[in-house]
């Protein structure tokens, strides 16, 4: 009996698993890869594609990353197989996450993960608030993830700086694919942060008052001074009767009805002879006489 190389079961998903060394895209061998620093993708090594297209597994690839020293488990995707054998390339922020360093061994597997419906971040740092639109900005970013996990610290860049964000919550599940998803994105205070004090209104100074810019009043005031006995004798706790001062009445100044509109006037002193027969002051500059200290023979 010949038994051929069909595959019985073609629908089954086979599970794919490795274990290899992580070194960062630092030392990725060639140019330097700024699009796999912004991202949440690895670099695998040839051998793993190989592996892949043999297997039945769903595609977008989503890998389970596990640093079994620490138990810290994360996510993500596959940018390339260009990789060395025997080695995977992570992005510096997802190394530091990971509480990886230069040739610690990593367990990569596949895995399939539910789309992503919600997601909640906190800033780290209260920079990322001074963004105009954070919403906006976030969403370019994220084009160049595969998928997100509670727990991790993700880092973005923006204007040549770089920010990191805490995933708070995912939705449906603790790790989520975002890969053609449509998410709700909420975000969180950062951490540290305090609102600006605002100032009360009561605490503004109050107009002041023209009256209490008008001159005390001179002369003679009413009921102002102090009591005296019959005997003459003065007590000790007698202190003078002290009024207060009625304010004047505040008297606003009378317009000038008749006044021409391109006209100038500077009255110095006026003289009744200087009206005219209808009460106007008429200013004739330059009527006077002179007078010389010694006359003329």
């Amino acid at each position: 009996m010949f038994h051929f190389g069909f595959n019985v079961f073609p629908d089954m998903h086979r599970h794919f698993i490795m274990t290899t060394e992580c070194y960062s895209v630092a030392m990725l061998p060639g140019n330097e890869r700024q699009d796999v620093e912004r991202g949440g993708k690895i670099i695998m090594p040839p051998s793993a594609l190989d592996q892949l297209t043999r297997l039945n597994i769903s595609y977008p690839m989503l890998f389970k990353l596990t640093n079994q020293k620490v138990n810290r488990v994360s996510h993500c995707g596959v940018l390339e197989f260009v990789a060395d054998e025997g080695r995977v390339y992570l992005p510096h922020w997802m190394m530091q996450n990971m509480n990886l360093k230069e040739g610690d061994t990593i367990q990569i597997e596949s895995v399939d993960l539910p789309v992503g419906t919600f997601s909640k971040f906190q800033p780290v740092t209260s920079d990322f608030l001074d963004i105009t639109n954070p919403k906006a900005v976030l969403e370019n970013c994220l084009r160049s993830f595969a998928c997100l996990t509670t727990g991790d610290v993700i880092a973005v860049k923006y204007n040549q700086k770089i920010y990191e964000l805490s995933v708070l919550e995912t939705k449906p599940g603790n790790a989520i694919s975002i890969i053609e998803c449509d998410m709700n994105v909420e975000f969180e205070a950062p951490i540290g942060y305090k609102e600006p004090e605002t100032h009360k209104k009561e605490d503004e100074e109050m107009p002041l008052d023209p009256a209490d810019l008008m001159p005390e009043p001179s002369g003679f005031v009413p009921f102002r001074g102090a009591g005296n006995r019959l005997d003459g004798k003065k007590r000790k706790d007698s202190t003078p009767l002290e009024i207060p001062l009625p304010k004047p009445i505040y008297v606003r100044g009378i317009p000038d009805y008749d006044y021409e509109i391109g006209t100038l006037q500077f009255m110095r002193r006026v003289n009744k002879q200087n009206k005219t027969d209808n009460g106007k002051n008429e200013f004739k500059p330059f009527s006077g006489s002179g007078n010389v200290l010694r006359t003329r023979t």
